[in-house]
This record gives C-alpha cells, sequence and structure tokens, in this order.
C-alpha cells in the first residue's frame, strides 16, 4: 500500500466527516469510506449493541444487516463480541469463515450461507466512550491482510472521534432546541395565566414532576394546545 497516498485520503476523509450535517450522514460516509479505502472490503457497517439487542447502523449492502441479525439470534459472532466493552478486545480479523471457527461455530456455519467468506471489526471508541463496532466484510477467503487491518484501524479511530463529535453536535442542538420549546410553552402560561418567568417555568417543573413526564414533553404539550393537558 502506498503509505503517502493513504494518509491524504485519511487526511481527506477527516474534514469530510467533520463536515457532515448530522450523524447519520457522518455514520454512511464512515461504513462507505471502508468500502473505498481497506483493500478487500465489500460491504461494511456499523453495529450497535444494547444489552443483547443489536442495532445495524448505515449499512453499505444487505449482507451486513443479514449478518447482524443471525448474530443477535445466536447470540453469538464477532461483531456481537467486538461491540461489547467488556471482552478486552479492540479488533478481530477472521481470514477464512467457509472454514470452521471454533469460537463461533453456529455462526460461522451460517455466516457461510450469507456469502461472508472473511470479516474484521474494530471497536469504536474514544478515550471516555464506546459506542460499537465497526465491521468489514469480503466475500472471498483471505480478502484482509494486515495492511487492511491497519487501513481499518485509522478509519476506525477517525470514525470513533467523528461519531463523537456528530453525536455532541446532535445533543448540542437538541438541548437548544428544548430550552426554545420550554421558552415558548413559558411565554403562553405568562400570557394566559398573568404569570412572572419564574412563575411560569414553576408550573411546567410542578407538572413535570407530579405527573413523571420530561420537561420538554410538557412543554411540547403547552405548546400545541396551549394550556397543560
Amino acid at each position: 500500500m502506498e503509505w503517502r497516498l493513504y494518509a491524504r485520503q485519511m487526511a481527506s476523509l477527516a474534514r469530510e466527516l467533520l463536515a457532515q450535517d448530522s450523524v447519520d450522514a457522518t455514520l454512511e460516509r464512515i461504513t462507505h469510506s471502508a468500502t473505498e479505502l481497506v483493500a478487500g472490503c465489500d460491504a461494511a457497517g456499523i453495529l450497535l449493541l444494547h444489552g443483547k439487542k443489536v442495532e445495524t447502523v448505515a449499512p453499505t449492502h444487505p449482507i451486513v444487516t443479514d449478518s447482524d441479525q443471525l448474530q443477535e439470534r445466536l447470540a453469538e459472532g464477532p461483531c456481537f463480541d467486538a461491540a461489547r466493552s467488556d471482552t478486552g478486545e479492540r479488533v478481530f480479523r477472521i481470514r477464512d469463515l467457509t472454514h470452521e471457527v471454533p469460537r463461533w461455530p453456529h455462526y460461522a456455519s451460517q455466516a457461510q450461507e450469507l456469502g461472508v467468506g472473511s470479516m474484521m471489526g474494530f471497536l469504536l471508541y474514544t478515550d471516555d466512550e464506546e459506542f460499537g463496532a465497526l465491521n468489514l466484510y469480503s466475500h472471498s477467503p483471505g480478502a484482509f491482510t494486515e495492511d487492511s487491518e491497519n487501513a481499518g484501524w485509522l478509519l476506525a479511530s477517525h470514525a470513533a472521534v467523528a461519531f463523537s463529535s456528530a453525536r455532541s453536535h446532535a445533543q448540542l442542538q437538541r438541548a437548544i432546541e428544548t430550552r426554545h420549546l420550554i421558552g415558548e410553552a413559558m411565554g403562553i402560561l405568562m400570557g394566559s395565566h398573568d404569570l412572572t418567568e419564574q412563575q411560569a417555568f414553576d408550573v411546567l417543573r410542578r407538572y413535570s414532576q407530579d405527573n413523571n413526564i420530561k420537561l420538554r414533553e410538557v412543554a411540547r404539550r403547552v405548546c400545541e394546545h396551549g394550556r397543560l393537558t
């Protein structure tokens, strides 16, 4: 591999990832970049693990979703393990899935039927967060080399940082939207009940606490109906 060329490609990718306008767009760019930049990669996707339930994000090919669903049904598989924070593993590379893989015997045999020849996966993480796994697939056995793994590591590192940034941006945007929503609801209560700003906020807060409803949802109802419902 020409590493100078690859380094330039990765630098360009980093800028592209930070320029995406949504979490979904960021993740889609990540998985498509895997098929473009990692030798041997025919398909890619991100698996998020919620307890024993899996979520497939930004798959580039149906084989990704099929593989994730298979691992969820069997409760075993390399992607399933890679997305767990308690295994201590950050990467896996399965050279040939057309032969039995002792660690995941049930998954390996059925993955062959899906057309999986070889796989790699990388835990997506930053210093303080773990999100899931970036998983790469090839229809051919022996498709992923050490160079492929190194390239995947670099991509996963960029992906984790971009993922974290995108999530933080989305959370900040939601917080801003919530603040505006609460402000609008307070204005409605102030105008209809001759309340001060603090009194209006206290009304929203008490209703939220007494009825075990999030403050944002209480504010949304006031904005939609003009009153507490």
